[in-house]
């Protein structure tokens, strides 16, 4: 019996290293800062785009998909980016994004649903951006921290993917691609 707790007690010591090192939340963005082409939020996500998408909920299972039409404009540093999502469900939901671009590749974001700021950093082919996110009233009204990251591919399409933790735990994740119209 003895021997059991020990092994059960390594084998959390184990788990909790293990995702203290590894996985989606431990990427910086330093570490794509050499990856090219160079990300740049006011060319990258300026004009219309189109956009497809899945959201897992928190057993790793597909509970929606969607696809948007989004457009970006630029006056400078400050930019929008409206959204037009269409869930499979036949539910839609728009958002409008005020970005400000900063220096050194940092920016920052708000929208109606997203409470506070917005926080995102730009390093080479990529970007990630962190913020709280309220869910509709119709999807619990909960509140979620999100962390997203996009990867740019060399066509000009950016892969998006996205963690959404309650309490620090993970209850959904959405992957998707933006593209030129």
């Amino acid at each position: 019996m003895e021997l059991l707790l020990l092994f059960l007690i390594l084998l959390i010591v184990i788990a909790i290293i293990y995702h203290a090192r590894v996985g989606f939340h431990t990427q910086r963005p330093y570490h794509y800062a050499d990856t090219t082409p160079a990300i740049d939020i006011r060319r990258h996500l300026s004009g219309p785009m189109l956009c497809d998408g899945v959201i897992y909920g928190p057993f790793g299972r597909v509970s929606s998909r969607f696809t948007a039409r989004m457009e970006g404009t630029w006056d400078g540093a400050s930019g929008t980016l409206s959204e037009a999502f269409r869930y499979s469900s036949g539910k839609t939901q728009d958002r409008e994004w005020h970005l400000k671009a900063g220096n050194d590749g940092a920016f920052t974001a708000t929208a109606d649903d997203i409470i506070g700021t917005a926080q995102g950093q730009q390093s080479g082919a990529s970007l990630r951006m962190t913020y709280r996110l309220r869910l509709p009233a119709d999807a619990g009204g909960h509140v979620l921290s999100v962390t997203d990251w996009m990867y740019l591919l060399d066509n000009g399409t950016l892969v998006n993917r996205s963690v959404m933790r309650k309490f620090g735990l993970p209850v959904a994740q959405l992957i998707a691609t933006m593209r030129p119209a």
